[in-house]
């Protein structure tokens, strides 16, 4: 499970409580890490390129050290691509997987998240999934993010905005399924599944059910769409240095 900006190794475990104990399993080992260097919040399409790079560069070597499949930790997808070209085995991404998900579990969805900045991410998995017309609105809280603590100590206020967003994506909008926006905001997913009718997809956990699918069934992306480099140059990124 790989996020795409650099984290200090202690503010993993905020991420790794996205998997409850409900939904381990003990054949399944699940290991979290962090780019090493990159965009800091993914606020712009200039870190979004750096979070592509540094994402490839983590997951580079996932196969040849004998992880069954990638998982991007974010709904930014970042590297997906780079990565199906690179290696054989399972890279799912939380933005596909989930967009993939809601249209089969109703007519139109909605995402919703924390500021106007992350907005670009979702048009991004919208138009390579052709799949524009089935997102009904995109629905920010206007609250800026906190990569490292999350939710914690903001439950009380961000949990109410992010319910009112969902009311205006379903009731304005028409969206009968809802995403959230950000891996960082899986904290408020019980709470919106409890608060509202319509089905709230926890992105982290969408992409980590599809990879053991995939896993279990034998299959990957196709090599005929994702074509592996005809040399490789895998050693570009190495020696750029860690930020932590």
């Amino acid at each position: 499970m790989i996020l795409p900006v650099p984290i200090p190794d202690e503010a993993l475990a905020a991420f790794e409580a996205q998997v409850p104990v409900s939904l381990q399993r003990p054949d399944l080992q699940i290991d979290f890490c962090a780019a090493k260097n990159g965009g800091k919040i993914l606020d712009s399409y200039y870190e979004m390129t750096m979070a592509d790079a540094f994402v490839l560069e983590a997951g580079l070597s996932a196969e040849a050290e004998g992880y069954d499949a990638v998982c991007i930790n974010s709904m930014s997808d970042s590297g997906l691509t780079a990565l199906r070209s690179r290696l054989d085995i399972p890279v799912v991404g939380p933005g596909q997987a989930c967009f993939l998900t809601a249209a089969m579990l109703g007519h139109q969805f909605s995402v919703i998240t924390m500021w106007d900045r992350w907005k670009p991410l979702y048009r991004k998995v919208a138009l390579e999934l052709e799949m524009q017309h089935r997102l009904a609105s995109i629905e920010s809280i206007d609250t800026r993010p906190d990569a490292e603590e999350l939710l914690a100590g903001k439950e009380e206020v961000v949990f109410a905005k992010l319910e009112a967003a969902a009311r205006r994506a379903i009731d304005d909008h028409g969206a009968d399924v809802i995403i959230l926006g950000s891996t960082t905001m899986h904290q408020s997913a019980e709470f919106l599944s409890d608060a509202l009718e319509v089905p709230v997809l926890n992105p982290g956990l969408i992409a980590l059910k599809q990879c053991e699918m995939l896993v279990q069934l034998g299959l990957s992306h196709s090599k005929l769409a994702y074509q592996a480099p005809e040399a490789l140059n895998d050693g570009a990124l190495a020696s750029v240095p860690s930020v932590f």
